[in-house]
């Protein structure tokens, strides 16, 4: 038998303790990490209840506690005070360090009852930060800041004129500007080297975002002053909640967050992650993800392709309670906020699912009582947080599907591509779900001979417009045309809206954009980012055409459609409405190309009448509408007449100050004893007896013309 200890050298030999086998005392004494201080946590923030409850109390809890993991048998230490009730707390042990860590993520700040929300931390944590010298002894009184007063973040909602503003990134400046119909653009602030990338606004306008290498920085008030920064090195891309509580931030390298490379306000828990979801209010980071890279398909030789990373990524129901994400082909996760913890723990499974949308307002199903919001899974609608499927379509030859919701949720339509049996031919239905009525049904818009390309709801409405365009044929340099269709509901008794007909189709476009106002009733359709054409075509649904030149079919639809203008813009990329839908510009973008970059301002019809400052909240239409509009001309005028008001102002300032002038040396003459006189541009001054009389001469042309003579 040999030990360790065999091949120890002689005393007389050098000692070297290289040689020494220390394997066998290593494995009796090692401390495991599974069985050190790392799989414990600290429960806090329970009820104080008496010792003959504790085992009931511990059960309680447990069920909670086992939800993440597998706590230890007589792994929960709840201890007793003297008076033989429970402190309040615990002492918990897990099988596995991870347990604890997914414990503290999972499971802090989760409610009990009314009065009593546990609180989870590990217990490594509370010994780190709370030895020696981190903790005083002695109690002192937290310091209180004292107010200050913030700038008022969506100041510009009290413009007396109802003016927007909007930001322009030019050369190296960014600059914030009012919207002013006659003038131009007004400077608000004006910037040198505001981003290092690009500026976005926040959804409802009150921060403006610059990107910069280190991270994110947000920017509101009447100066537009920094209001939060979120450190996210080498970020790309951002998105926010719809009523900006939570921004989502996404760098394609991975952080690299550890002692050589500390980031504030990030933890070693964010390392080697892409997504970081914040809370706006307090500046800190919810919870952190990795790019989830899953191949979609196989190329002709068997190959993996990738599908291209779809943004957002993250997607927020409309009241923010929840927040999802994709598996391509595998499931979606859902989250609740703000707590970031997995719905019911754990995804929801559907096999090959290719995309996702929330409705985008709380939807209020017929007969339905209880809280939910809508998501499509498969082709059909999902309630969450039940996850009961609310409807569902089965559909065949499917090459691609793209949801369109309807702002108010009203319907939903369901964009489906299919292909023939040889898969040699094309043709697009679209699946319109009626939300709101009973039942959900399903209405079918098959006629669509060629591909939709693009497709529309109305704003707060119920028409819509799609492109379609025929197939690409093998080699073609120049795209093929386009068809703008546009479609409404017929009338039906009681005002209810019917099923949707087609109201008209313009063929041989280039076009392939489609803005609808915010309010609306007025649509452009464009050719955007094309090298051929850079049409603009701006429509009327509800045109009010006099009643000779209604035509029958007017009155079974909802619609009166009328093209009111075209125009060009070369190089064109980008079209944005001013949120009153009175403005919309058009845009050539350097981001996009280098030729002729600017933009046009077009005013849309008239100004909002609900910016009017009514005597009586009476209804208003178009029938009356030029009387209320006078108001607004009145008021534009008067901004036309700015310049020459400066100029007047600027006038009679100059002949204020000779008047002055003249008082004060009429007034030192006097002083001197002399007597001024004016008469017919005469001065007469008397002094020591003698009279001096001054006659300036003016000339003044009349009229001058000239005449050639032969």
């Amino acid at each position: 038998m040999s030990t360790g200890y065999d091949n120890l050298p002689m005393d007389d030999e050098e000692f070297d303790e290289s040689q020494i086998d220390f394997t066998d005392i290593e494995d009796q004494y090692q401390v495991r990490l599974d069985e050190g201080l790392d799989a414990f946590v600290v429960i806090d923030g329970l009820p104080v209840v008496p010792e003959d409850s504790k085992a009931k109390l511990v059960k309680f809890v447990l069920r909670k506690l086992n939800s993440v993991g597998k706590v230890k048998e007589d792994g929960v230490h709840m201890p007793v005070s003297d008076d033989g009730k429970t402190e309040g707390y615990a002492f918990v042990e897990y099988n596995a360090p991870s347990e604890a860590v997914a414990a503290v993520k999972q499971l802090h700040l989760t409610p009990l009852d009314k009065k009593h929300t546990m609180q989870v931390n590990k217990l490594t944590d509370i010994d780190r930060f709370g030895k020696e010298g981190r903790v005083d002894d002695e109690y002192h009184e937290p310091h209180i800041e004292p107010f200050q007063q913030k700038e008022h973040l969506r100041s510009w909602l009290g413009d007396p004129e109802g003016r927007d503003q909007m930001v322009m990134f030019r050369n190296e400046k960014v600059g914030v500007f009012w919207n002013n119909k006659e003038d131009g653009p007004e400077p608000v602030v004006d910037r040198e080297n505001w981003t290092e990338s690009f500026v976005q606004w926040s959804p409802q306008g009150t921060f403006l975002t610059s990107m910069h290498a280190q991270g994110v920085q947000l920017w509101g008030g009447k100066a537009w002053s920094r209001q939060k920064r979120f450190a996210h090195p080498g970020v790309n891309l951002v998105d926010f909640s719809p009523s900006e509580k939570y921004v989502t931030t996404w760098s394609h390298r991975p952080l690299q967050v550890d002692e050589n490379h500390p980031v504030p306000s990030l933890s070693l828990e964010d390392d080697g992650k892409n997504y970081v979801i914040w809370d706006i209010a307090t500046g800190k980071p919810l919870r952190s993800f990795t790019t989830i890279d899953v191949p979609t398909s196989t190329d002709d030789n068997g190959e993996p392709v990738k599908k291209k990373m779809q943004w957002p990524t993250f997607k927020w129901s409309a009241d923010e309670k929840y927040v999802a994400r994709m598996t391509p082909n595998q499931s979606i996760s859902v989250y609740e906020l703000p707590r970031m913890n997995l719905l019911d723990k754990q995804s929801i499974k559907i096999e090959g699912v290719m995309d996702f949308e929330w409705a985008p307002a709380t939807p209020k199903r017929e007969g339905i009582k209880t809280y939910e919001q809508l998501n499509p899974a498969k082709v059909g609608l999902m309630s969450v947080p039940t996850k009961e499927i609310v409807r569902t379509r089965n559909l065949f030859n499917v090459s691609d599907a793209k949801l369109h919701w309807q702002s108010e949720a009203a319907y939903v339509c369901v964009k489906v591509d299919r292909h023939s049996k040889s898969k040699k031919s094309m043709a697009t239905n679209l699946e319109i779900f009626r939300v709101k009525e009973k039942g959900v049904p399903v209405e079918v818009v098959d006629s669509l001979k060629d591909t939709v390309i693009n497709f529309a709801w109305e704003p707060k409405g119920n028409r819509f417009v799609l492109i379609t365009a025929g197939e690409i044929p093998a080699g073609a340099a120049v795209p093929p045309k386009t068809a703008v269709s546009f479609f409404a509901p017929e009338k039906l008794k009681g005002g209810a809206p019917g099923n949707f007909r087609h109201i008209r189709t313009v063929d041989k476009k280039n076009s392939n954009a489609i803005y609808w106002s915010p309010k609306g009733r007025f649509v452009v359709v464009a050719a955007l980012q094309s090298q051929q054409s850079f049409d603009l075509d701006f429509w009327d649904l509800s045109f009010d055409k006099p009643k000779d030149e209604a035509e029958k079919g007017d009155k079974e639809l909802n619609a009166n459609l009328q093209l009111m203008s075209t125009a060009e813009h070369y190089g064109i990329t980008d079209i944005e409405w001013d949120p009153s839908g009175r403005y919309v510009a058009t845009v050539a973008s350097a981001f996009r190309h280098h030729m002729e970059n600017g933009y046009h301002i077009n005013l849309f019809g008239a100004r909002d009448p609900r910016l009017c400052s009514p005597r009586k909240s009476k209804p208003r239409s178009a029938k009356n509408l030029r009387n209320y509009s006078k108001v607004f001309d009145e008021q534009d005028q008067a901004k036309k007449n700015t310049a020459n008001k400066a100029v007047i102002e600027e006038r009679q300032r100059q002949l204020n100050e000779w008047l002055e002038f003249r008082k004060s040396m009429r007034e030192m003459l006097e002083e001197e004893g002399a007597e001024i006189e004016l008469n017919n541009g005469k001065v007469v001054r008397e002094e020591d007896g003698e009279v001096e009389e001054i006659e300036e001469i003016v000339e003044e042309i009349i009229e001058e013309s000239e005449e050639v003579i032969q």
